[in-house]
């Protein structure tokens, strides 16, 4: 599968997208952080464009760290999450983005101060503005931060059970995935709450810890869909399993050489992932803090691993059928990337 022209970037600017993983705080770019520094100022992040723009730009791991729990302590009321979610919006409208699953963090927020209620009013605000003013529908995954074991877990479910978002569609963990087995117990039973209540299994699995990870998400969270999962090629078994069940991947190239996960995208898994059949979809994760867009990932699959625009069109067409759209939705922008 070799990229044919150069006209193959206006094939992906043109393309109609869904993005499945991407974070809320994760996806604040410059214009959304300078917005909440200047309505929040005194804190470590720089109220000059051009410094802000410095301090963004990608260096390693811990600074990438530093970079986001820095913009995550500009979130301190509700009107600060709904600026998040209209940012994100704004941003992805300009990638020809239709949908997104937005993964957002509830815990973060109430450890901040915010109620329940009121975090869930501002997603439902913003959910409704995003498609009214972009032209963007946001539909939300409430995820666990699994450091934060038990306690986290309550908090993420309570708010997930009692004061949903209109828009809530899955539930989700993430977080490192190496201090997870002390409380698989807690994760379990949590999933299963979650499902009960009819939302989607969507937890991460396999991007920084081997297969087991994303086996326990499986068949132990009874996921839906898997975040990364990259590491399932070290498991031939898993590697049959995900080929035979069509069990989507979340795939996020860039992430996973910026974390460190992989050396260098030459290097990254998701071509042998195609070529073993696996359903893979592309994303994003945290785009403007790893120098990408879910456009430029798309660039990434075409320049990098030399795809084609038929097989370009069959990863919009994955993420597509893998979201929670309804299905006359799902139809619809599968309609127009048949078009192109």
């Amino acid at each position: 599968m070799l990229s044919e022209t150069p006209s193959i970037q206006a094939f992906i600017d043109a393309l109609p997208k869904v993005e499945l993983h991407v974070h809320l705080v994760g996806s604040a770019s410059v214009p959304t952080v300078l917005e909440l520094a200047r309505r929040h100022p005194g804190g470590p992040v720089p109220l000059d464009e051009r410094e802000l723009r410095a301090f963004y730009e990608f260096r390693d791991f811990p600074h990438f760290a530093e970079v986001y729990e820095s913009v995550s302590s500009l979130v301190r009321d509700p009107e600060d999450v709904a600026t998040l979610v209209l940012g994100t919006a704004r941003d992805l409208a300009a990638q020809n983005v239709r949908y997104v699953e937005l993964t957002v963090t509830p815990y973060t927020h109430q450890r901040a101060g915010m109620p329940m209620p009121a975090i869930t009013e501002a997603l439902d605000l913003a959910a409704g503005e995003a498609r009214d003013r972009h032209g963007v529908r946001v539909a939300y995954i409430f995820d666990i931060p699994g450091e934060f074991g038990a306690e986290g877990t309550r908090g993420t479910l309570d708010h997930a059970l009692a004061h949903p978002p209109q828009a809530l569609v899955g539930f989700g963990l993430a977080g490192i995935e190496q201090v997870r087995a002390p409380h698989r117990d807690t994760f379990r039973d949590a999933f299963r709450a979650a499902r009960a209540a009819g939302l989607r299994s969507l937890p991460h699995g396999g991007e920084m810890s081997g297969p087991e990870t994303i086996w326990e998400v499986i068949e132990g969270l009874g996921a839906e869909r898997v975040g990364h999962g990259i590491s399932c090629l070290d498991d031939p078994r898993l590697v049959a399993h995900l080929r035979e069940t069509q069990l989507p991947l979340e795939v996020c190239p860039t992430s996973n050489v910026c974390t460190g996960q992989v050396a260098t995208l030459e290097a990254h898994p998701l071509p042998r992932m195609l070529d073993e059949g696996l359903f893979v979809t592309l994303n994003s994760d945290d785009p403007p803090m790893f120098d990408t867009t879910l456009t430029g990932e798309y660039r990434v699959a075409a320049d990098v691993f030399g795809l084609d625009r038929a097989a370009l069109a069959g990863l919009a067409r994955n993420a597509v059928t893998a979201s929670c759209l309804d299905q006359g939705a799902r139809q619809e922008i599968i309609a127009e990337i048949d078009a192109l």
